[in-house]
């Protein structure tokens, strides 16, 4: 094995003796919308099943528009209705979300980055300083016109009607926006100072769940130091770094693709940390946690549910 080289090997078993031999004390948690696939999170995109499909009544320009700020200003009432599906507190927390608590009462968890906003991760029981909510979350909500914060608890039962809320501070009757992050929106300032400080600390990143395609969140597998393991848990090879093939004069050229520091290398000849583990997330977790000797302690967190 290589100086620069941290891993046994490139498998579930070279990241288990990674974990196992306390290598991995600083542990950073990338998680997308398929983790919560187990937990019975409609998705957005499945013909007649999926959230875009509610909004077919609406003769939207494009489905993506509900979140789109602009369009929201001034026709709400599509977001409104999708809420109640969305809501924290309907669906249970799945294998991977208690897995991350598991890590959290170990000590090991430094931090997870979702992109989901169903709150499974507080859910599980993850305290909310341990978490960062890339793409916002619905605990809170603001007026857009007044700023007035509102908590879910709150408003929770005026969300479920599927009709737009309206602020309730005498005068203003803004429309209330919970606070996800739309499309023409920044991400949480609360990203930008966790990711500084937390991925060049780490010492394992563990991405589950996530295309790796929306950006600034997908760049944050570039900023980890350069010898850190990265481990990439998905149904499908994401991300995968390959070189561009540039013609000059006729001669061909192999260049860096673009944002060629945040792309794994799983597959590549060059590849010294980077291990990808295909199949069904929740299962792979399950196997993971069995190599590790944590089984019985998952299984009870699953159990507690």
């Amino acid at each position: 094995m290589t100086e620069d080289r941290k891993l046994k090997s490139f498998d579930i078993e070279g990241i288990a003796d990674y974990i196992k031999n306390g290598k991995a004390k600083k542990i950073v948690l990338m998680t997308g919308a398929g983790i919560s696939v187990g937990a019975g999170i409609p998705d957005f995109r499945s013909i007649g099943t999926g959230l875009y499909s509610q909004l077919e009544k609406y003769h939207l320009p494009n489905p993506t528009d509900v979140f789109t700020l602009s369009y929201f200003d001034e026709h709400p009432e599509p977001f409104f209705d999708l809420v109640g599906s969305l809501l924290p507190g309907n669906s249970k927390p799945t294998a991977v979300h208690y897995f991350g608590k598991l890590l959290d009462q170990k000590g090991l968890l430094l931090r997870q980055f979702t992109q989901n906003i169903d709150g499974l991760e507080r859910t599980a029981g993850i305290p909310p300083d341990h978490i960062v909510e890339s793409h916002g979350t619905f605990f809170t909500a603001h007026c857009r016109k007044c700023n007035h914060e509102y908590e879910l608890e709150d408003i929770r039962a005026d969300l479920q009607t599927g009709k737009v809320l309206h602020c309730k501070e005498e005068g203003c009757d803004g429309i209330v926006k919970p606070d996800v992050v739309f499309f023409q929106e920044n991400l949480p300032n609360r990203f930008r100072e966790c990711a500084r400080t937390d991925l060049g600390a780490a010492d394992l990143l563990i991405i589950i769940g996530t295309s790796l395609k929306v950006y600034p969140f997908a760049g944050l597998t570039a900023m980890v130091k350069d010898d850190v393991p990265r481990v990439l848990i998905n149904n499908d090879k994401v991300a995968q770094y390959s070189e561009e093939v540039e013609v000059i004069d006729g001669v061909e050229y192999k260049v860096q693709p673009k944002n060629f520091r945040a792309l794994l290398r799983y597959d590549h000849a060059t590849n010294s940390r980077d291990v990808y583990l295909g199949g069904d997330c929740q299962e792979t977790i399950k196997q993971l946690a069995e190599l590790l000797g944590w089984k019985d302690e998952l299984d009870a967190l699953i159990k507690s549910a």
